[in-house]
């Protein structure tokens, strides 16, 4: 416990004194260091917008998408673990594509079914209504 409140005490007057002598030099004012808090993007995003490029320039290119070397006798090259991967997640992509475009497809069926089926009940209840009797409807004849 001593050494912890002497270390402590220690440390507070160091920095005591480092906080006067740069209040007091000018010269060690000028020499302070800034730390940035906000993120820096390295790559010009707005140019590459402009352009129509991707915001990661090592997403899609020949450098990914292509083969590491290729055989001289013309024999397919296998593909590399990431190409496996990108591969098998375009495949994901695609079959969830197909699902929800299938589940979109059942949706709009069902509700022009939905449709047709409350207008007919409509028109049901329309010609169920009381007709006229009697005189009246020897009158519309």
């Amino acid at each position: 416990m001593w050494l912890c409140e002497r270390v402590y005490t220690l440390l507070n007057t160091k920095m005591l004194k480092l906080r006067t002598l740069c209040l007091t030099n000018p010269a060690l004012i000028t020499a302070q260091r800034h730390v940035a808090l906000s993120a820096v993007r390295c790559v010009d995003q707005g140019w590459r917008a402009a352009k129509g490029l991707p915001e990661n320039p090592n997403a899609f290119g020949p450098l990914t998408n292509l083969p590491d070397y290729t055989y001289l006798d013309g024999r397919p090259t296998p593909l590399g673990s990431n190409q496996h991967k990108r591969l098998l997640k375009q495949q994901e992509i695609a079959a969830k594509i197909v699902e929800l475009s299938s589940e979109l497809d059942f949706a709009k069926e069902r509700h022009e079914r939905l449709k047709k089926q409350a207008q007919a009940e409509k028109q049901r209840i329309i010609q169920n209504k009381l007709k006229p009797k009697g005189h009246l409807l020897l009158k519309k004849k």
